[in-house]
C-alpha cells in the first residue's frame, strides 16, 4: 500500500471485442504515458477467449517495465462484472476506470490523485471529450446530450466541484468506497446485449453516499480523456435508442436507491438545462445558424424517448421482470 498522501492508482480497462484492438492498445499506451505513473494497468476481458489470449501475448513483457495485467471477467457477462473483477484484483489505494475506446491526457491521473488529498473524498471523476468519427459534431446533435455517446455534457459543473455521481468511463474511487458500499451492481448497465444500457455508476455513487454520509464525490474537469465516437453513434437512430435505454436504466436505479436520490440530478437537468438548450436552438434557427432547429428538436425527442423508457422500465421493475445484484469486492483480492 502507498503513503496516504500519494495514493497508488490502479487503472482498470474493460475490453470485450477484437474490433477495438487498436483502441485498446491506445488506451493502455495513454496510461503508460502518464505524468504520474499508474501502479498497474488491469485489462479485463469480457468472455472473449481469443481477445484474452491476444492481449496476454501482447503484454507478456512490456518494454518499459510497466505493469500490465490481463484478466478474464470472473463474473457474468457485462461491464459491471468486468469492473468488479478489476477492483478485486487491483492493488492500488485508488482504482481508476478508463473506457477501452478512449485515451487519457498526460496529467489525467495527476489530477485524480490531487483530489484524494482530502481524506473525505471517496471518488473523483473527470471530463470526457468526444472524438467524432466524421471529424466534427453533427449539426443536429445537442451538447446537452453528449452523455448519449459516453461524454461529458452541457450542464455539468465546471472546474472541481462536488457531485452526486461520477461518470463511469472516466472515474476513480478510493478503495474504501468499495469496502463500504460493495461493487458495481450487475443487471443495471451493459451486459453484452445490443441495448446500450447504463447507470451503474450512478447507482453505486448513491449507495456509497448512503453507506458513508460524510463521503465527498468530486468532478475535476482538468482530468480529461478523449472518447472515440464511431459513425454509427452519430446517427439519430442511435440517439433515440440510447435515450430510451437510459430511461430503462434510470428506472432500475430508482428501484435500487429510491426515486428521490435516483432522479435528483435528472430533475434539475430536465427543468433547467434542457429548456435552456431548446431556447438556444430555436434562437439559432431564427438567426439562420445551421443546426439550431435540429438541436431543439433532438432535445425534445430525447426527453420524450427517455421518459418512455423510464415508464416501461418502471412497469417491468414492479412486475419483477428485472433483477440485479451487488457483489462484495472490497477486500481487494489482488493486494499484497
Amino acid at each position: 500500500m502507498s503513503d496516504p498522501g500519494t495514493p497508488g492508482i490502479s487503472v482498470v480497462i474493460c475490453a470485450y471485442t477484437e474490433d477495438r484492438w487498436a483502441d485498446v492498445l491506445a488506451a493502455v499506451a495513454s496510461v503508460r504515458a502518464q505524468s504520474r505513473p499508474a501502479l498497474e494497468t488491469l485489462l479485463v476481458v469480457d468472455h472473449n477467449q481469443a481477445l484474452l489470449d491476444r492481449l496476454a501475448k501482447e503484454y507478456k513483457d512490456p518494454p518499459d517495465g510497466a505493469v500490465v495485467r490481463v484478466l478474464a471477467n470472473a463474473g457474468p457477462r457485462g461491464l459491471s462484472a468486468g469492473r468488479n473483477t478489476g477492483i478485486a484484483a487491483s492493488r492500488g489505494d485508488v482504482v481508476a476506470f478508463l473506457d477501452d475506446d478512449a485515451v487519457a491526457e498526460r496529467d489525467w491521473l495527476k489530477h485524480f490523485a490531487e483530489g484524494y488529498a482530502d481524506p473525505r473524498v471517496m471518488a473523483v471523476g473527470g471530463r470526457t471529450e468526444p472524438v467524432w468519427a466524421s471529424g466534427r459534431r453533427p449539426g443536429w446533435f445537442p451538447e446537452e446530450f453528449d452523455w448519449v455517446v459516453g461524454c461529458s455534457y452541457r450542464g455539468l459543473p465546471r472546474g472541481r466541484a462536488r457531485v452526486r455521481n461520477v461518470l463511469g468511463g472516466n472515474a476513480s474511487f478510493r478503495r474504501e468506497a468499495f469496502d463500504a458500499a460493495g461493487g458495481f451492481a450487475t443487471g443495471i448497465g451493459r451486459d453484452g446485449n445490443k441495448r446500450p444500457l447504463g447507470g451503474e455508476e450512478t447507482e453505486l455513487c448513491i449507495r456509497l453516499s448512503r453507506a458513508r454520509p460524510d463521503a465527498v464525490l468530486l468532478i475535476d474537469d482538468r482530468a480529461v480523456i478523449h472518447h472515440r465516437v464511431p459513425a454509427a453513434r452519430e446517427r439519430f437512430r442511435y440517439f433515440r435508442t440510447r435515450t430510451y435505454a437510459e430511461g430503462l436504466s434510470k428506472a432500475l436505479v430508482a428501484r435500487s436507491v429510491g426515486a428521490d436520490k435516483g432522479l435528483e440530478s435528472e430533475r434539475r437537468y430536465t427543468t433547467r438545462v434542457l429548456p435552456a438548450g431548446v431556447v438556444r436552438g430555436l434562437r439559432d434557427a431564427l438567426l439562420a445558424r445551421p443546426g439550431g432547429a435540429g438541436r431543439a428538436g433532438a432535445i425534445v425527442a430525447g426527453v420524450l424517448t427517455a421518459a418512455g423508457g423510464y415508464l416501461v422500465g418502471s412497469v417491468r421493475a414492479r412486475r419483477g421482470g428485472v433483477t440485479f445484484s451487488v457483489v462484495d469486492v472490497g477486500e481487494g483480492g489482488g493486494r499484497d
